[in-house]
């Protein structure tokens, strides 16, 4: 039994809020057992400058950020993108190319889609959470394009979610709050489509190996919470009859 009393295989409490605020096109607050992210999509009508501009594609990026008192004891704020931390931009570049991976982008046309995904409360597992929250985000967002004319169909091929697992005490356990994370001898990320599909597998050994067995628990046991994830995001994402098509 886990210090949370869940099974091995079991998630924590979530919680997925549509329409969290008003400014941006979609706004999402979501709940994994004590870690809480918002989760907004911006859109811009330009392409990054990087681009070239007889391209008509347009691009989804992201940013991630850790508020000053979502820790104990509370944690400096960082500074402008150019200053982040390194641990604060490789999540960054993850959250990004994992919903990269799901977008057709001339197909959302030259524009940008901002991800922001501003982590409230941390309790381990703020990246998988993040991106939990931000496919639903930018899901809603390219609906509101769609509806408004912007643009002719959703630019996006399928769900996306992601979970945390890890080998803790020689168990293999689902995702992970801090006290089971600190404490893990293999720690892994994990990120599919609701299709069962692999975006990214980080996995790491802490002052230990792991087995292809061991591997492969670990990627039974995310496969399982994606499932679950993808539920919930179908829920939280209501009737729209475009965005249900990608969770069938």
């Amino acid at each position: 039994m886990r210090h949370d009393g869940r099974q091995p295989n079991e998630l924590r409490p979530i919680s997925i809020q549509t329409d969290f605020t008003d400014q941006p096109e979609s706004s999402v607050l979501i709940r994994c057992g004590n870690t809480i992210v918002w989760c907004a999509a911006s859109v811009e009508e330009k392409q990054p400058r990087w681009m070239d501009r007889d391209s008509q594609k347009g691009w989804i990026t992201a940013e991630y950020n850790m508020a000053p008192a979502s820790t104990s004891p509370r944690s400096s704020r960082e500074g402008r993108r150019r200053n982040v931390g390194g641990r604060t931009m490789e999540i960054q570049r993850l959250i990004g190319r994992s919903l990269r991976a799901v977008a057709d982008l001339d197909a959302l046309g030259p524009r940008t889609i901002n991800l922001d995904c501003e982590v409230l409360q941390a309790d381990g597992g703020t990246r998988t959470t993040s991106i939990t929250g931000a496919f639903v985000a930018l899901a809603q967002a390219c609906d509101k394009l769609v509806d408004i004319g912007i643009i002719d169909r959703i630019p996006v091929t399928a769900t996306v979610a992601a979970v945390s697992c890890g080998i803790v005490d020689g168990k293999a356990l689902l995702d992970l709050p801090y006290v089971e994370d600190v404490a893990a001898a293999v720690d892994m990320n994990v990120v599919m489509t609701g299709k069962g599909r692999f975006i990214e597998v980080q996995g790491t050994g802490e002052e230990a190996t792991y087995s292809r067995e061991e591997l492969n628990m670990l990627l039974e046991l995310a496969g399982e919470g994606i499932d679950e994830l993808t539920k919930l995001q179908k829920e939280a994402l209501g009737d729209s009859a475009a965005i249900q098509k990608l969770f069938s």
